[in-house]
C-alpha cells in the first residue's frame, strides 16, 4: 500500500482523489484573488460605518476580480498557459 502511495506521489498524483494536483498557483489566480480580497474588505469597512453604497462597490470590485481572473487565463496567464513559467505546484 506504501509503495502505491509513493508511486503515485512520484508521478504528482493526489493519493486520496486519483488526480493531479494543482493548486492553481499563477499569475492570473494571484490577481483574481488580490482584487477580490480588496473588494472584500472595501465591503467590510463599508458594512462597520454603515455605508450600504460601500457594501455594493465592494461587491463589485470582487465581481471586476472573478472577470480579470477568467480574461487573464483565457490570455494565457493561468495554470499551464502560454505566458505562464509554472505549472500550478
Amino acid at each position: 500500500m506504501a509503495s502505491n502511495a509513493t508511486a503515485q506521489n512520484a508521478q504528482g498524483l493526489d493519493p486520496v482523489l486519483s488526480e493531479p494536483v494543482g493548486h492553481g498557483n499563477s499569475v492570473a489566480a494571484w490577481t483574481a484573488v488580490a482584487i477580490m480580497l480588496i473588494g472584500s474588505l472595501v465591503s467590510c469597512i463599508a458594512f462597520a460605518l454603515h455605508a450600504p453604497i460601500g457594501v455594493y462597490i465592494g461587491i463589485a470590485v470582487i465581481i471586476v476580480g472573478l472577470i480579470v481572473g477568467g480574461v487573464m487565463r483565457k490570455a494565457g496567464f493561468g495554470v499551464g498557459g502560454h505566458r505562464s513559467n509554472n505549472d500550478g505546484h
